[in-house]
């Protein structure tokens, strides 16, 4: 049986292995499948942990990837986000113990360094928004190696204790890795009520559960669907929550779809004229495909979103009267990146 240090993590590993992947949100089954579906074919066994928000196990349904079902959402408030994730690490704990793991791998999730540090398993986390300050003082603390995109800089990091060897700050942005070999549905719009010719614009809702909203919905989403309806668009509103599907339906506002389950929101993002979104994942998506987008995003501005506003790739909505409702430019071929590059830099102990 191999050892490891938890501060220098240099064990002679297996050939093949048994990882332990976390998701925690709905944008984390899109991001994460690439690197699993890689390590699977290399041989790995993965076990799937999940914790049900959002669109989370919906989307890990259609994948059709057995997953495990642990925790669930404690609320907008810090409280009963406290004891929801007190919980969580708990039953993690009781996951995780005797199954041997050779490795571990989040986006974001808390749980698992946590987890992972009790267990001795070498864990990596992965972010791209460095302002989720209790998150990252809890998960780059405790895991064994932390991914970033370059786009942030090392110093915004430090006082995380993501530094050194420590910090892995790969090229270029999480979305273009995972888009690597995505083709879209086109029938989809169709599939959602949709009509033809018309614009296409994708509204993505905030979330309302994340604990710098604290429940808030967001002001400005009722005037930007009007003004969607006002320009002639047909729009698909992707909400995170049923009370905002509820509440947006209730709005009845011409041309407008919300889906009654999960859908393939990379493939709305490719085929869209527009996105709207408060969603940090889907405005990154819609830069990286060339579909022109507006970010309602209400906390503070990360760097890689300071990178695509500053390149002209993202434009961060103040008045719905800016948006521009229109059929998109032919797009230019994204340039997209091998997601066997970015598995190197999160798992090393994996062959």
């Amino acid at each position: 049986m191999w050892q490891y240090d938890c501060q220098d993590v240099s064990p002679t590993l297996p050939r093949r292995m048994r990882v332990w992947i976390d998701l925690t949100n709905t944008a984390h089954v899109v991001v994460l499948r690439p690197l699993v579906e890689r390590l699977e074919a290399a041989g790995h066994e993965v076990q799937i942990t999940a914790r049900p928000l959002s669109h989370t196990i919906e989307l890990l349904d259609d994948w059709g990837h057995s997953y495990t079902a642990l925790g669930a959402y404690g609320g907008a408030g810090k409280a009963g986000k406290a004891r929801a994730a007190a919980d969580r690490v708990l039953r993690m704990l009781r996951f995780g113990r005797g199954r041997g793991f050779g490795a571990a791998l989040a986006h974001g999730s808390t749980a698992l360094p946590v987890a992972c540090r009790a267990l001795r398993i070498p864990n990596a986390t992965m972010f791209d928004y460095e302002f989720a300050v209790l998150q990252h003082h809890v998960n780059c603390r405790l895991a064994n190696r932390v991914l970033v995109p370059d786009a942030i800089p090392a110093e915004r990091l430090a006082r995380f204790g993501a530094r050194g060897d420590k910090l892995v700050r790969y090229p270029g942005l999480k979305e273009e890795y995972y888009l690597h070999g995505f083709e879209p549905d086109a029938g989809l719009p169709e599939r959602l009520g949709v009509q033809p010719g018309a614009p296409l614009a994708v509204v993505r809702t905030p979330p309302a559960y994340a604990l710098y909203l604290g429940g808030a919905e967001s002001a400005l989403l009722p005037r930007v669907l009007e003004k969607l309806a006002a320009g002639g668009a047909q729009t698909v509103v992707l909400p995170r929550t049923p009370e905002q599907a509820d509440a947006v339906r209730a709005l009845g506002i011409a041309g407008v779809h919300v889906p009654a389950r999960a859908v393939d929101g990379r493939s709305l993002v490719a085929l869209a004229d527009l996105l709207v979104s408060a969603g940090g994942t889907m405005n990154r998506e819609a830069a990286v495909l060339g579909t022109p987008v507006w970010s309602m995003f209400e906390g503070e501005l990360g760097a890689v979103d300071e990178l695509l506003v500053h390149q002209g790739r993202l434009r961060i909505l103040r008045d719905p009267d800016d948006i521009v409702v229109a059929h998109k430019d032919a797009a230019a071929v994204p340039a997209l990146r091998d997601p066997a590059a970015l598995l190197r830099l999160a798992l090393p102990w994996v062959s």
